[in-house]
């Protein structure tokens, strides 16, 4: 199996030499990183440390490799910088605007990920000038990395309101004061606290537990979790998720 492998990349290496008298452009991937801590969306950045725009923040990426997909490479990029795998992360877009990068003519294909950030399996950031940043407080950024952002952020409101992608920002038990901060924080607006409840009890797709989160009164709040079978099973018979 792996001997078969390896010739196909040696044959395809060599087919890749057809083409040596084409103009030559690097492909990247960058990754817009996503993070919840309870309270407010953020975005993980990292302090530029070459150049060309050496010391200013930028969004986590790297170059597409011979023997990777683009899949591959925003996986790769993503577990080097949070030591993450097996997460939420969908393709973006691409960006391929002739001066974007003054380094060298580069296409940069977007991707976005979402992160609980208390989650037990994220210990760390692996590198020493990353930074999380609220969503509204987002410095200039290189390139068009802030273009970027503002396009994740787009697609995310549009999937928040009809699916039920904002459980991949919380941990497993959560507040109902949990979920509506993280959907304020995506819609950037202030919910209603009575009529977003109802609204959630209505989609009949949490189970609510006997466990109280003790931290945020002396009475407590009950926890919830994301029913994942009660959903797809609603999701078969056309239902529409509206919050």
């Amino acid at each position: 199996m792996k001997l078969g492998t390896a010739s196909h990349n040696e044959d395809a290496n060599t087919k890749l030499q057809y083409y040596q008298k084409e103009d030559q452009v690097l492909l990247s991937v960058d990754c817009i990183i996503f993070g919840f801590d309870e309270k407010e969306l953020k975005v993980l950045l990292v302090k530029r440390d070459f150049e060309p725009e050496k010391d200013k923040w930028s969004l986590i990426g790297g170059f597409l490799k011979k023997s990777e997909n683009l899949d591959e490479a925003a996986i790769r990029v993503l577990n080097v910088l949070t030591g993450l795998k097996d997460i939420y992360m969908e393709q973006l877009y691409s960006y391929s605007r002739i001066d974007r990068d003054p380094g060298q003519r580069t296409i940069s294909v977007a991707y976005f990920a979402l992160i609980d950030l208390n989650a037990k399996n994220f210990d760390k950031i692996k590198i020493d000038s990353a930074k999380w940043f609220e969503i509204n407080k987002i410095p200039q950024l290189i390139f068009d990395h802030n273009e970027m952002i503002d396009k994740a952020m787009l697609r995310l409101r549009r999937k928040a309101l009809v699916k039920p992608i904002g459980f991949e920002l919380l941990p497993e038990k959560f507040t109902m004061r949990e979920l509506q901060s993280l959907y304020e924080s995506i819609l950037d607006k202030k919910l209603d606290k009575r009529n977003f409840i109802n609204k959630v009890n209505l989609l009949d797709i949490l189970d609510k537990l006997e466990e109280k989160d003790m931290t945020s009164s002396r009475k407590g709040s009950f926890l919830y979790r994301f029913n994942e079978e009660k959903y797809k099973r609603k999701s078969d018979e056309g239902f529409d998720f509206k919050i």
